[in-house]
């Protein structure tokens, strides 16, 4: 009789086959994406200081003229280096070509902390095989911090190793969450949860950068991070980095978290049961 398991590890073993079949040099793609978002991120420092064209895609979303500018710049160095790729990117949306590579592109995440001069934001950039993410970028230029990870390869901040934080217990534990967008009953129900968290642990922070959030998990910064309606651009890079550090990843119930989920547990593994302890108070809306 054929294990059950078998057809599973066919696959796995196929997708890594391919894997490494396809791109020789899993280093070149992350070069190619450090190198936009360093590019990227130049571009946006040197506008902080100038006038900005601000639009608005809801109440409070809002998008510039440089988070247009600094999505061009990434697609252009994307296009010439992998023209055959497929690209999903938060302004200019997918680009519908059929490929087993996808790019995910946030040319700024922490648009509102850019616009009032908040110096937290980043650019964020993951690459997909097969829709598995195998390579993340974040990139916060005020810091000269460049976050990075390849799939089985670790997570690293300006080529030093990372690893999520130690403590075991949420009481000592800080932890950052983020708000909805819109005020329905997810936004009110994300202030309740603030509250709870921040009752029994040393404090919660809201920066307002997802993928800088996570990506502070992944360095021990933070021990854990929570969020309601995130899309993939905003956490696609992040998740692999807290997982190459050694953290966890899962929506509120505690499953296996998908870009398309719209919410988020990330933590550094050791209060992950009971973080989501504090979620499973109340059914998600």
């Amino acid at each position: 009789m054929v294990c059950p398991c078998s057809e599973i590890d066919e696959v796995f073993l196929s997708t890594r086959h391919l894997l490494n079949q396809s791109v020789t040099n899993m280093q070149a793609i992350l070069n190619t994406a450090e190198g936009a978002a360093r590019q990227a991120g130049a571009y946006i420092l040197e506008a902080m200081s100038g006038l900005r064209q601000v639009d608005y895609k809801g109440r409070v979303d809002m998008v510039t003229n440089v988070d247009r500018g600094s999505e061009a710049l990434i697609l252009e160095n994307i296009r010439r280096a992998y023209p055959e790729h497929a690209i999903l990117a938060e302004e200019t949306g997918d680009n519908q070509l059929s490929s087993d590579w996808r790019w995910i592109i946030d040319p700024i995440d922490g648009t509102t902390n850019f616009v009032h001069g908040y110096p937290f934001f980043c650019v964020s950039i993951a690459v997909q095989f097969q829709r598995q993410t195998v390579a993340a970028v974040v990139f916060d230029p005020v810091h000269d911090e460049m976050f990075s990870a390849l799939l089985g390869q670790g997570a690293f901040l300006n080529g030093a190793a990372l690893r999520v934080s130690p403590t075991t217990d949420l009481s000592k534990a800080l932890l950052a969450t983020g708000f909805p967008y819109d005020l329905d009953d997810r936004w009110h129900r994300s202030m309740d949860y603030f509250k709870l968290f921040y009752c029994q642990t040393h404090g919660v922070r809201r920066d307002g950068a997802a993928a800088l959030d996570l990506c502070y998990v992944a360095a021990g910064r933070f021990d854990g991070f929570w969020e309601y309606d995130l899309k993939p651009w905003d956490v696609a890079a992040g998740l692999l980095l807290v997982t190459e550090a050694g953290g966890k990843v899962t929506d509120f119930r505690g499953n296996p978290s998908g870009l398309g989920d719209g919410q988020l547990v990330a933590s550094n593994g050791a209060i992950h049961e009971r973080m989501l302890e504090v979620l499973g108070v109340w059914p998600t809306p």
